[in-house]
């Protein structure tokens, strides 16, 4: 038994609340035994032999033995494939209604007594046993899905499904959500099903809070993403391939995808990595754009403790001219940790806090999690009761799980008059002066001394109109939690984008803002699962997130704190955090080094601001993530595909963190094309790999040549950072103005770069002519030495 999570409960709350979670667990255990029966005798089931097809738009109906195959090419180019009657809807994670079919894709009699599906971007076969096969134009293989296997039980009840897949043997896996190893997934089992991992956690612990059944598998054959659009329980289990070394005899790789129920569905999007996660975003959704200011640095912790407290964190960041935009209140500012309260002895005036800080350019942000502690006379619950909002068993009954408030009632997200009821109550947050909120403990969380610290699978929801059980909705509930208060903050208050960002989510969640890292271990591995987890996330279509700078627990040494910091500055949500317990997280506590290097890392985010906001925009058009492995621009280059201790910020800069103590230089593998240090200048060619310097005081920046970056110049004007291209080669760049944090569309500007008798000419693209650039131009690398 892993007593961690009734230790905790113990320790925080003493005693009386650990055996309120022990009985809650018993009694979780009971009801599930209750209202779910053992599944008993099972019968499995193939598909069997091909009986006929049915031409449809887009596709059509292949015809087994024993099942049927729907097949669809939407307009885009992106396939959908699903079995007994499963169709792309209804589904979470989509964006709104499918893709209509590509008129032009038509189902036709294929070889062997198969049938495929022609395309301009993709080509579908389907074997007469019902093996899929993902091909590009010229016909090579993508991927192959090989017949699937059911067990449905005899007596009745949702069928367990298991799908193989076969890739090319040079292929590499990525992606599946928030996976603390990587961001390059490795032979193993993966689970998908969100969970709090019971206190902090490393780079061998799996699941986490976000798993998603989305994987981006990378070959030289090309690029294609798979999302099994399932939401039930599952396990992905991978093995790379090995090729036979020019015998021919290649052992390609695998993915096995097993899930407990559910429909047996999925989404295949191909290209180069820039056009999958465009088809990507097209299905699930635009990111959300944060507000210009959660693109600058914040600082949180558990257990701020009083108003004084924050008060005087943020002048010692003023003190000290160490830029600041947003301080996190955590649980501790509650009224006995209950939801939309407020300590009113420790935080007597918080809308009078919140005025003053946000006069200095301070934002205050809240915690919100999802538990409501069940006890009348507690004005949510009272509403909620009366709304008949939460969650409910099998027989009726509210179901109660233990919760930092004590013993909890959960809303049911899934239920739309839930979403609207809940999202109202973030009118009381506006109120209190706070600029935004993050969700926590939202997978969601039920203290227990064993087993998954969640509610019973036997719990009743909505489902949207559709009904069903937890084993169903558990890994939704964060989604939909993260839906309602988007739409609430919206309502309430239509001229701002909200700022939110969640522990929790599913495929989808982008389009409601981020997440971070949760509760990562204070560490060297926990700091290279901080970029790992970011690198995985923005894979899956969610490009902001960010770790807990320092880790979560624990101390963390002057130099392992530094790194981090200086990590987490070029990431896109930069946000120092810490347990109640592990100390403090401010950049004055660890020594005037720290500091002094600190506030330079500081300086450099604030300077960068701009190309943020560029990011955040493109992100929202493209889907592109803010933060992209090596191989982003360059996917055939096998070594970049294996390289993860460094990664790309946009287009324009390539980050090099510091991973491992006492290091002070360290080796870089460049893409191709030209690269410069931007400290020292110095100009390098890729691609290749190459021995940089990395002090204490940074850690290795490098800026393609002929890119443009938009930064805030020493007036706090916005200028255009060129760095100069090779001789011969030209150069671009996107800039994206801040507008505000409202919902005005900012104008994309397109900048050209070459290279004319030694000097840098910078043009603005307009209306197919070019203009000088509205921006002034600093000119950077010009006569760098090689």
């Amino acid at each position: 038994m892993d007593g961690r999570g009734l230790v905790r409960s113990v320790r925080i709350f003493g005693t009386m609340q650990g055996l309120r979670a022990a009985r809650s667990a018993w009694r979780q255990r009971r009801t599930d035994a209750r209202a779910l029966p053992a599944r008993g005798a099972e019968r499995a089931r193939v598909p069997g032999p091909v009986t006929g097809a049915e031409p449809l738009p887009g596709g059509g109906i292949v015809r087994f033995a024993r099942s049927q195959l729907r097949i669809r090419v939407a307009a885009g180019g992106a396939v959908f494939w699903g079995w007994d009657g499963a169709e792309p809807e209804p589904s979470y994670a989509l964006a709104g209604a499918a893709p209509e079919p590509d008129p032009r894709a038509e189902l036709e009699p294929d070889k062997d007594g198969g049938w495929r599906v022609v395309s301009e971007r993709v080509t579908v076969e389907v074997s007469r046993h019902g093996a899929v096969e993902i091909r590009t134009p010229g016909g090579v293989v993508l991927r192959r899905d090989l017949p699937p296997r059911w067990w449905e039980p005899v007596r009745g009840g949702p069928a367990r499904w298991v799908q193989r897949t076969e890739v090319p043997a040079d292929a590499r896996f990525f992606g599946l959500g928030g996976r603390a190893s990587g961001p390059r997934l490795r032979d193993g089992s993966y689970r998908l099903w969100n969970t709090d991992p019971r206190g902090s956690f490393e780079p061998g612990d799996d699941p986490l809070y976000i798993t998603m059944p989305v994987q981006l598998v990378v070959a030289d054959a090309g690029t294609h993403l798979a999302f099994h659009d399932n939401s039930w329980d599952g396990r992905v289990t991978l093995r790379e391939g090995e090729e036979g070394a020019g015998s021919g005899h290649d052992r390609p790789g695998t993915s096995e995808v097993r899930m407990e129920g559910g429909p047996l569905r999925c989404w295949v999007v191909v290209g180069t990595p820039t056009r999958v996660l465009a088809g990507w975003t097209q299905l699930t959704g635009a990111p959300a754009v944060p507000p210009s200011w959660a693109l600058g640095p914040q600082h949180a912790r558990w257990g701020f403790g009083s108003e004084q407290e924050v008060r005087r964190i943020v002048a010692g960041y003023q003190e000290r001219e160490l830029p600041l935009s947003a301080v996190h209140l955590d649980i501790d500012h509650y009224d006995a940790h209950q939801v939309f309260t407020v300590d009113r002895e420790h935080f007597p005036d918080l809308p009078g806090m919140a005025k003053d800080l946000r006069d200095d350019g301070v934002r205050l942000v809240s915690i919100v999690d999802p538990a409501v502690k069940a006890e009348r006379g507690n004005a949510v619950y009272d509403s909620g009761a009366v709304a008949g909002v939460f969650v409910r068993d099998a027989a009726g009954q509210e179901v109660r799980g233990v919760v930092w408030p004590g013993e909890s009632v959960y809303p049911d997200f899934t239920d739309p008059a839930a979403r609207r009821w809940w999202g109202e109550l973030y009118e009381e947050r506006l109120a209190q002066g706070f600029s935004g909120v993050w969700h926590d403990m939202n997978e969601p969380v039920s203290f227990t001394p064993f087993g998954d610290m969640t509610l019973p699978r036997s719990a009743r929801h909505a489902l949207d109109g559709q009904g069903g059980d937890h084993r169903e909705a558990h890994n939704l509930y964060g989604l939909t939690m993260a839906r309602a208060g988007y739409e609430g903050l919206r309502r309430l208050r239509p001229d701002e984008r909200p700022f939110l960002f969640s522990r929790s989510g599913w495929a989808g969640m982008q389009r409601y803002g981020g997440t971070w890292s949760g509760d990562v271990s204070t560490g060297w591995p926990g700091l290279r699962a901080s970029l790992s987890l970011v690198l995985g996330l923005g894979l899956c279509g969610v490009p902001y997130s960010g770790p807990d700078v320092g880790g979560f627990d624990g101390s963390p040494s002057p130099e392992l704190y530094l790194r981090w910091f200086q990590l987490g500055a070029l990431l896109p949500l930069f946000r120092t955090h810490a347990a109640i317990d592990a100390g403090r997280r401010e950049p004055w506590e660890f020594g005037p080094t720290v500091l002094e290097h600190a506030r330079a890392a500081l300086v450099e985010r604030e300077r960068l601001r701009p190309y943020f906001v560029t990011l955040a925009h493109l992100a929202r058009l493209t889907g592109a993530p803010y933060a992209r492995p090596l191989w982003w621009g360059c996917p055939e280059d096998r070594v970049l595909r294996d390289c993860e201790d460094a990664y790309l910020l946009g287009d324009a800069l390539l980050v090099a963190p510091v991973l491992e103590r006492g290091t002070d230089r360290r080796a870089v593998r460049l893409p191709r094309g030209r690269w410069y240090d931007t400290a020292t200048g110095r100009a390098y060619d890729g691609p290749g790999q190459v021995l940089v310097d990395a002090p204490l005081s940074r850690i290795p920046v490098l800026a393609r040549g002929g890119s443009v970056i938009p930064v805030r110049g020493d007036d706090g004007g916005m200028e255009l950072e060129v760095w100069a291209p090779a001789e011969g080669r030209n150069g671009r760049g996107l800039v994206v103005t801040d507008l505000g944090d409202g919902w005005e569309q900012p104008e994309v500007e397109r900048y050209t770069t070459r290279l004319v008798d030694g000097r840098v000419v910078v043009k603005q693209q307009k209306g197919g002519g070019s203009a000088q650039p509205r921006w002034r131009v600093r000119v950077r690398g010009l006569g760098a030495r090689g």
